[in-house]
């Protein structure tokens, strides 16, 4: 019975993406169609942030599906149409952003930071390491310190 269950909960998993694409969407040609859902799973639904517009049933990644089906039928290329796509919407919408100058400065500048910082500290510490902290002692406060370790010595 368990089995039964686990294998029903699974099945019903594995269809989760498919409820979001709906009938009248799909198009007539399978390679088409297969090509729209790859470019679908790389676009980011606005709405939702974290999920490919395949996956998502909000109304803008509904439209954006259209448009992607659209430009297909049309009969341009998977990058025209990603192209096309981000020229409207920014960089933001692709799932898996392009390596580029704003990409590479945005991944790179933390690390820099952290380097920079470390460096910092380290010059920081060895100018400290060698200078004595504190003043020198006075007469008076050294020849109270001579008693006193004159009399530790003696105990």
């Amino acid at each position: 019975m368990m089995r039964r269950l686990l294998l029903a909960f699974a099945l019903l998993l594995m269809a989760a993406p498919a409820f979001a694409v709906n009938p009248d969407e799909v198009l007539a040609d399978p390679a088409l169609e297969a090509r729209a859902r790859a470019l679908s799973a790389e676009l980011r639904c606005m709405v939702c942030q974290n999920q490919s517009i395949d996956d998502s049933n909000a109304d803008l990644a509904k439209d954006l599906r259209l448009l992607v089906r659209e430009r297909i039928s049309d009969g341009d290329s998977d990058e025209a149409v990603l192209n096309y796509i981000v020229s409207r919407y920014g960089e933001f919408v692709l799932l898996k952003p392009r390596v580029g100058m704003k990409t590479v400065l945005l991944w790179g500048a933390p690390v820099l930071l952290v380097l920079a910082g470390g460096l910092s500290l380290l010059v920081f510490a060895r100018n400290r390491a060698g200078k004595p902290t504190g003043s020198k002692l006075t007469a008076d406060e050294q020849a109270k310190l001579s008693d006193l370790l004159g009399e530790d010595r003696i105990v």
